[in-house]
């Protein structure tokens, strides 16, 4: 932001040019602080080109492995990708038309959605948990009429629900499962009997850019914490973006192997861990479900990323498992406490869990939900290579992101390119205020839901109904969700989210969820069971440790925000894709 700088008593302003800047100024500080270095930069790029480009750039290159499987080229990509092409013609698809697409995260999966943006059709991708019901609702409510599916989740549905769909085939192997229309079988010949693909070289790749930056790429439905699923229309504008900033932050090495643990289905993880990795010639690996820890360090040992993506709760687990136990042992404690030697017990640490994660980690990005503030000042006192960012589905989904070098404490990051940030609040610095956001990165809005989009897009400005501050360099920083404010006995506002992150460094806590009732906080909890188990306690002994932790958490919470009592629940909570609570169950 530029500033006024006094440069001595010969150069006075005018008091027609001191009375403006004045005004500027008590607007600022009243009102809103703006961070707009890029909101009205025009992308000149092209979403199609650039992913036909990326594959024929890197043709002989590994491009997908169902891992631990075999690893298909890029080559291949491009192949199925023209004959997927020649499907949808055939299916009597065009520009802007409809395909679904739910299965697990696989090379197929990735490549019929990079033939769906490709062929200018706007891809929905609807996530694999999702019941029956909210499959054929949103199905129904996007208009498809072709559907891609896995197997196991074609056995769940009921073609004659599916008022639209006319076509439906398998996203194991790309064979007709169900048709409503005459057999595709005189209009396109499987994949296996196309020997004129078989032969086709980089150079004979030609798709036509049909697209502009304002037409819809893709239609993501949600599955946040309210339980309403909206789909939100992400136009190329957006996903351009997004990949602009990954490529000028060098987020990936070129060629480096990637691993997939995220569902594909989600804004994150659909950007960064298939979008943006193909742009960028790499190895995507994908996990057809989300592993245990355990099972994810064990795969990293073999691929060895350089750079990962994760939720914090990951994180959290592996801290407070792995790490938490040792910090935590008299000898650690005096060690820790001696200068120099505390040094060398931080480097071996960070390098033990540099280790954990392959051994060539450049750069762990958390992101998708808020950190626990505990973990992440460890994390930096070690000097450990991760960042925090912010984004949500409607923004495609990138909002701030900083490198790890140049990240702030308890920041998600710096608001990025092409994007412009106010809070409303009468000091964005210091009181928290809903994050509002206007840019390239913006969706249209949701399909077939002006009522909601009128709610989220407000003259041009997108409500996110994030809390947070922003200080003068673009740095935000984020206290919780509007929705989530508890009020206080004298008006204070509350943030659960900030509760619960206290609660859940207390021992024998696995997550924990706080919520109001009849006027006072409770907190409900799930235990941390192998924790217990370690420490040889009967699971009988738990009220009494959790009453323990109650008191210990009130002494470093305001008294407008003590925990009046803690619940004991018998399952762990029911999550998002990104693994924030669903709330909405158990208010």
């Amino acid at each position: 932001m530029s500033r006024v700088h006094n440069r001595g008593p010969t150069h006075k302003t005018r008091p027609y040019l001191q009375a403006f800047l004045d005004k500027i100024s008590q607007y600022k500080s009243r009102y809103l602080l703006e961070i707009s270095f890029w909101e009205k930069l025009m992308i000149q790029e092209k979403l199609i080109p650039y992913i036909i480009d990326s594959i024929k750039t890197y043709w002989d290159k590994p491009a997908f492995t169902d891992y631990p499987g075999p690893a298909i080229n890029y080559s291949e990509v491009g192949r199925r990708l023209i004959w997927l092409h020649r499907v949808f013609k055939a299916c009597g698809q065009t520009k802007g038309s409809k395909i679904a697409l739910v299965g697990k995260n696989c090379g197929n999966w990735a490549t019929v959605w990079l033939s769906s943006v490709t062929y200018g059709a706007s891809v929905v991708s609807i996530l694999i948990n999702f019941s029956p019901e909210e499959t054929h609702h949103i199905v129904n409510h996007c208009d498809a009429e072709v559907l891609f599916v896995s197997a196991d989740k074609y056995q769940t549905l009921d073609e004659g629900r599916l008022r639209k769909v006319k076509y439906i085939f398998s996203l194991d192997d790309f064979s007709l499962l169900y048709s409503k229309e005459a057999p595709l079988g005189k209009k396109i010949k499987p994949y296996a009997e196309t020997p004129d693909l078989k032969k086709l070289k980089a150079s004979d790749m030609k798709v036509p850019d049909v697209c502009d930056n304002e037409d819809i790429a893709t239609i993501i439905y949600t599955s946040g914490t309210t339980g309403f699923s909206r789909g939100a229309m992400i136009p190329h504008r957006s996903l351009l973006a997004n990949l602009i900033v990954a490529r000028e932050n060098l987020l990936f090495k070129e060629g480096a192997k990637v691993l997939n643990r995220l569902p594909l289905a989600h804004a994150y993880a659909c950007s960064f861990d298939l979008l943006y990795p193909v742009t960028r010639g790499n190895h995507i690996n994908f996990m057809a479900k989300l592993p245990a820890p355990r099972v994810l360090l064990s795969a990293m040992q073999t691929l060895k990323p350089d750079v990962f993506l994760a939720v914090p709760l990951l994180i959290e687990k592996i801290y407070k498992r792995q790490v938490q136990p040792t910090l935590e042992t008299p000898r650690m404690k005096a060690m820790l406490k001696v200068p120099l030697l505390n040094k060398v017990v931080e480097k071996k640490i960070r390098e033990k869990l540099i280790k954990a994660f392959g051994g060539e980690l450049r750069e762990l990005i958390v992101g998708g939900a808020p950190m626990n503030a505990e973990v992440e000042q460890f994390m930096k006192r070690i000097k450990f290579p991760f960042t925090i960012g912010y984004g949500m589905t409607e923004c495609g989904p990138l909002i701030s992101y900083s490198s790890w070098s140049d990240h702030r404490f308890e920041s998600s990051g710096r608001i990025i390119k092409f994007l412009k940030c106010k809070i409303q609040s009468p000091d964005p610095v210091n009181i928290p205020g809903e994050v509002l956001l206007k840019g390239q990165q913006v969706f249209k809005g949701y399909y077939n839901n002006e009522e909601a989009t009128n709610e989220a897009l407000i003259d041009g400005w997108l409500h996110t109904g994030d809390i947070g501050t922003l200080d003068e360099d673009g740095f935000i920083y984020l206290r919780g969700r509007s929705k989530n404010v508890v009020i206080g006995p004298s008006g204070e506002n509350i943030y659960p989210e900030l509760v619960e992150q206290k609660l859940d460094n207390l021992p024998y806590i696995s997550e924990s969820l706080v919520l109001e009732r009849d006027r006072q906080l409770h907190a409900l909890v799930y235990p941390d069971l192998e924790a217990l188990d370690t420490a040889g306690l009967p699971v009988s002994k738990l009220p009494e440790l959790m009453e323990t932790n109650r008191k210990e958490v009130n002494k470093v919470l305001a008294d407008f925000s003590r925990i009046a009592k803690i619940h004991i629940v018998n399952e762990p909570f029911q999550k998002t894709p990104t693994q924030k609570i669903k709330r909405y169950l158990y208010s």
